[in-house]
């Protein structure tokens, strides 16, 4: 085992190794190899997508057309609206700000006599 191990690093000495390992590990840029463009670039370049598939696709994804800007509009203050009411009943309804200490309990009926009341 290690001789194969050894083999496939590419020799015994340290430098050797990690020499191997960085030109044999295969894992290349995270997003593919860069190409440098040797013409100019089309006008609107900036709005495409292009990562080597066969179908770029644009930046901007307009996922759905048919739904007009005052319908999102009402969409976003509606659901910021729920998320605020939710935050606003979670604060009115808050008994540790209320309470901020746990109520004593004292023996003897909570010290009702010792603390000056009639026995």
């Amino acid at each position: 085992m290690a001789a194969r191990l050894t083999r496939i690093m590419g020799g015994s000495g340290l430098i050797g190794r990690s020499a191997a390992l960085r030109s044999r590990s295969g894992m290349g840029l995270p997003v593919g190899k860069h190409i440098v463009p040797d013409r100019a670039l089309p006008e609107h370049d900036e709005l495409i997508w292009d990562n080597g598939t066969p179908f770029p696709e644009p930046c901007i994804d307009r996922l759905a057309p048919h739904i007009g800007k005052y319908e999102a509009l009402a969409w976003l203050c509606g659901g910021l609206g729920f998320f605020a009411s939710l935050g606003l009943l979670a604060a009115w309804n808050d008994k540790a700000s209320k309470i901020p200490f746990a109520p004593k309990v004292y023996p003897y009926d909570n010290l009702r006599v010792e603390l000056g009341e009639e026995p």
